[in-house]
């Protein structure tokens, strides 16, 4: 029963939250187009099917993978063996990374762009090259970029340098790297942290610094998502020079 209520919760939550999408679009369709809505039917179906998959999204997430990663930070931390620690959160980065649709959409597209401006061969073999490399790189890198959070709670170090540092390599990274790839990599970024990534890293975070004594959860739990947004600009610039 409590959970029947915490689904539904989650159901409203996510209407309520949808509507405005609704109305922008249903506003500007028939006040501004003065068009009308084609396909109504299958509309309304489409989008009762992502109001029911947005709150099983965000229900699953609640009742599984945030537990489950706070509860692996808090065992990790009582376990007391850093290195063990860091190849969790390597893998967990990695892992992640390599699952996440948006990078495989991404992935994808700019192997067929970089086959039609000449970067790669127009073959399909060739584009399915590019894109598993673009999307290890970018896996590398966010397996690395979350052992750097992971340290820097255990540690204690201020995030705000490392988020400064790191964006004046990727800056100075910009002015070497060739132009195609630029875009490629900043929008690596953004598409990493999506569906995936975000909960069992942020839940990682949060769980790591509520385990460690001094550390604040509100202070050092959060910040991992930024390190891993910052790190694939970086190695894909560097992917595009030695591609």
């Amino acid at each position: 029963m409590k959970q029947l209520r915490a689904f539904w919760l989650s159901l409203l939550n996510s209407t309520r939250d949808l509507t405005p999408i609704i109305v922008v679009i249903a506003f500007f369709q028939l006040i501004v187009l003065q068009q009308p809505i084609p396909n109504l039917v299958d509309l309304l179906i489409g989008i009762f099917l992502v109001i029911l998959g947005l709150s099983l999204f965000v229900y699953g997430l609640e009742m599984g993978l945030f537990p489950l990663g706070e509860n692996m930070a808090y065992a990790f931390a009582r376990k007391g063996n850093v290195w063990w620690l860091l190849a969790f959160s390597f893998a967990l980065g990695f892992g992640t990374t390599v699952a996440e649709p948006a990078l495989i959409a991404v992935a994808d597209e700019a192997a067929k762009v970089a086959a039609v401006g000449g970067v790669i061969a127009e073959t399909d073999d060739a584009k399915q090259s590019y894109a598993n490399g673009l999307r290890l790189t970018v896996a590398l890198s966010v397996g690395l970029a979350i052992v750097i959070g992971v340290i820097r709670i255990i540690k204690g170090w201020p995030i705000h340098y490392l988020i400064i540092s790191g964006y004046l390599c990727i800056v100075i990274m910009t002015a070497f790297a060739p132009p195609w790839i630029i875009g490629i990599a900043y929008d690596s970024g953004g598409v990493t942290t999506s569906t995936i990534t975000v909960p069992l890293v942020t839940a990682l975070g949060i769980g790591l610094a509520s385990s460690i004594k001094g550390r604040n959860p509100m202070i050092d739990g959060f910040g991992l998502i930024a390190f891993a947004s910052l790190t694939p600009m970086f190695f894909v610039m560097v992917y595009g020079m030695l591609y």
